[in-house]
């Protein structure tokens, strides 16, 4: 497809040529699930729910739940609960369930927040036109889902979309990590790590306790069962941590440096202005540095939520 504004090209690299900027909302979140008026169309920018309708992924997303709750259930009922220091058990009761639910609300966060999705479909004749693109420029389309893909766009296979600075999908949110959601994704590593070692901690600060004492003192439950779900909790703890810490440190190195675990593993030389450390930083989690970056409820409207959910007029409609 020519015509004498531009050229159009169908290739897998992006190319510096359309930004953020240039995006539109129609059909922005074909790939996923889409939740709202019958009626709504793909106006749905304000309207629809992102969700990405993959088997691997829902069952990934639905072990880390519960994993996560089967620490609760241990840490609470096995160890804090039947501790005799009323102030260690709700120090430690508080700390530890309120990190939960902060990876949790990241997790959520992640998975249901538009990554970064390029409208589906949108290389046609009318849209170029109305780029007003200089005689002789080129713009790049994807020939798998038709769309023409900003600067630093990757294709993903499982999304089915072109995502902004896509980093990498993961099964365990069931999203790709991209321009809008990496936020989410980091605090999302930085809790489970942080309840992971927390957990480390009270296991052996539990296991102490109960070789010096009676274990039939330090828990409600068998000895047996007790050692068992502690043993259970230590490895989970530890692959946990292990995983988390490492994604943690390199999506920070990959914020400070500006570039994406795509575009290091590709060598792409870098065609942008690189943001470089805290501009990185104050570009993905926004503003200056304050308690705010650590909060993944920042920006979340209930109303809105509401209207997504049920719709002003109930009934949803699926898109793939």
């Amino acid at each position: 497809m020519q015509s004498s504004n531009h050229r159009l090209r169908d290739m897998e690299q992006h190319h510096p040529l359309l930004s953020a900027g240039a995006d539109v909302e129609t059909g922005s979140l074909a790939a996923g699930v889409m939740v709202g008026s019958p009626h709504a169309g793909h106006t749905a920018g304000n309207r629809t729910l992102w969700f990405i309708q993959d088997s691997c992924g829902m069952v990934c997303a639905t072990m880390t739940w519960f994993l996560v709750l089967y620490a609760e259930f241990v840490v609470n009922f096995v160890m804090l609960l039947p501790a005799k220091s009323f102030w260690y058990s709700l120090l430690n009761g508080a700390t530890f369930n309120s990190l939960a639910v902060l990876a949790l609300a990241s997790h959520l966060r992640t998975m249901l927040t538009d990554p970064g999705a390029v409208p589906k479909g949108n290389a046609t004749k009318e849209y170029m036109e109305s780029l007003q693109l200089k005689p002789g420029e080129v713009i790049y389309k994807c020939p798998k889902c038709c769309s023409i893909k900003p600067e630093r766009a990757h294709h993903c296979s499982i999304c089915k979309r072109c995502i902004r600075k896509m980093d990498h999908h993961c099964p365990w949110v069931n999203n790709c990590v991209g321009e809008k959601n990496q936020r989410f994704f980091v605090l999302f590593t930085m809790y489970i790590a942080l309840i992971s070692a927390h957990a480390l901690g009270l296991s052996g600060m539990h296991f102490f306790t109960c070789i010096k004492a009676q274990w039939n003192e330090c828990s409600e439950f068998s000895p047996g069962v007790s050692v068992l779900l502690l043993i259970f909790l230590c490895l989970e703890a530890i692959l946990f941590l292990t995983f988390t810490a490492v994604m943690f440190g390199t999506q920070i190195h990959s914020i400070c440096n500006d570039e994406t675990e795509i575009e290091r593993l590709k060598n792409e030389k870098p065609t942008w202005e690189r943001r470089m450390r805290w501009d990185g930083m104050k570009a993905v989690f926004g503003g200056p540095p304050s308690l705010l970056w650590c909060n993944p409820f920042t920006g979340l409207r209930l109303r809105r939520l509401l209207l997504l959910t049920h719709g002003r007029r109930g009934g949803s409609e699926f898109s793939v």
